[in-house]
């Protein structure tokens, strides 16, 4: 009897190795062998609070894991538990599970890109962020204002206050973490290149060389213009002359502006009415990117005075009012009669 008891616990004992080998040969099998991913490619989000046996289920459910204890199992063994990170993150079609371990521990996550156009207005600006659908929206029904309070910037105007440029953000991000990010890489542009400008320009602040830059952002999309157009505008300004610059008019006249300005829109009140008024306008009157701001900081030496498109995207440049209302007869006048002449 006592023989056939220990022959009982050594089947047992041998049962129980075989059975713990197949197990970890199983498991080191689990290891080695791509999750079930689609040959495009796969997108996973980590959600807060998500646990790696929530993981595990979740992948699970959704027939890319065959073995959820494995993983929690490889996770403990190998130190990734409590490291897992909030966020959507991206795999291949080979990702093993080790690799998918290492992906949502690294905070890697997937990027999207929302990109600011040079010469944008404010809403133009918040049109496209909250057209974005990876972005949260928290700014829907807000006067712009209240809008740069949610920024931290309450006491001042936002226009023209944020750099144009492409930004990756993960989703998510709020829209104020976004509109904050583009105002401070403004910020911190300006600041830097505000001392290294050209001497005895007749700017006194940031704030007034991002005005002078955002009409010049409006005048022109020709790049090698702009020191030009700029220059133009330094020496008006220099010399006590109006600027006499349709974009601020058109800004100013807001939703009255119908696609064409008028003599009564010329002879208006209004702060941007710069046919009207000398100086710069109170406010930009758009988003200049970098270049219109080094034109503004370093503009084109010259005698011009007057500009004049050439209906190219160019511009004429004159010295005096005699060469410009030449230009503007030959480049604007003659044109427009010629064009009334062969609608008839």
């Amino acid at each position: 009897m006592r023989n056939l008891l220990f022959k009982l616990i050594g089947l047992l004992v041998i049962a129980a190795s075989g059975g713990g080998a197949w197990l970890w040969m199983d498991y080191q099998a689990f290891r080695e062998n791509p999750l079930t991913i689609p040959g495009d490619g796969w997108r996973y989000e980590v959600m807060t609070g998500a646990t790696l046996r929530v993981i595990g289920r979740d992948l699970h459910a959704q027939g890319v894991l065959e073995h959820p204890e494995y993983l929690r199992w490889m996770a403990r063994t190998e130190g990734y538990a409590n490291r897992v990170r909030v966020g959507e993150y991206e795999f291949s079609a080979r990702t093993t599970p080790r690799e998918f371990l290492e992906k949502i521990v690294s905070g890697k996550v997937v990027q999207y890109n929302l990109t600011i156009v040079e010469g944008w207005t404010f809403q133009q600006l918040r049109d496209a962020v909250a057209a974005h659908e990876k972005l949260t929206h928290t700014l829907d029904g807000l006067a712009d204002a209240e809008v740069m309070v949610k920024v931290g910037y309450a006491e001042l105007h936002p226009e023209g206050r944020f750099l144009p440029d492409t930004y990756a953000f993960p989703k998510g991000t709020s829209d104020v973490d976004f509109l904050r990010r583009a105002y401070v890489s403004m910020h911190e542009y300006l600041t830097r290149a505000w001392p290294a400008r050209a001497p005895d320009l007749p700017l006194a602040s940031t704030d007034e060389a991002l005005t002078l830059a955002s009409i010049v952002e409006k005048e022109t999309g020709a790049p090698h213009e702009r020191p030009m157009i700029a220059g133009v505008f330094v020496r008006r300004l220099q010399k006590g002359m109006r600027l006499q610059t349709d974009p601020t008019v058109i800004y100013g006249l807001g939703d009255r502006y119908d696609g064409n300005i008028h003599r009564r829109d010329l002879e208006g009140e209004s702060p941007y009415n710069t046919y009207r008024n000398k100086g710069l306008p109170p406010t930009p009157i758009a988003l200049p990117g970098k270049d219109a701001i080094n034109a503004a900081l370093h503009p084109e030496d010259g005698n011009a005075l007057y500009f004049v498109a050439r209906g190219d995207g160019s511009h004429e440049f004159s010295d005096s009012i005699e060469q410009h209302n030449r230009a503007v007869q030959k480049y604007q006048i003659k044109p427009a009669q010629a064009a009334t002449q062969k609608r008839k």
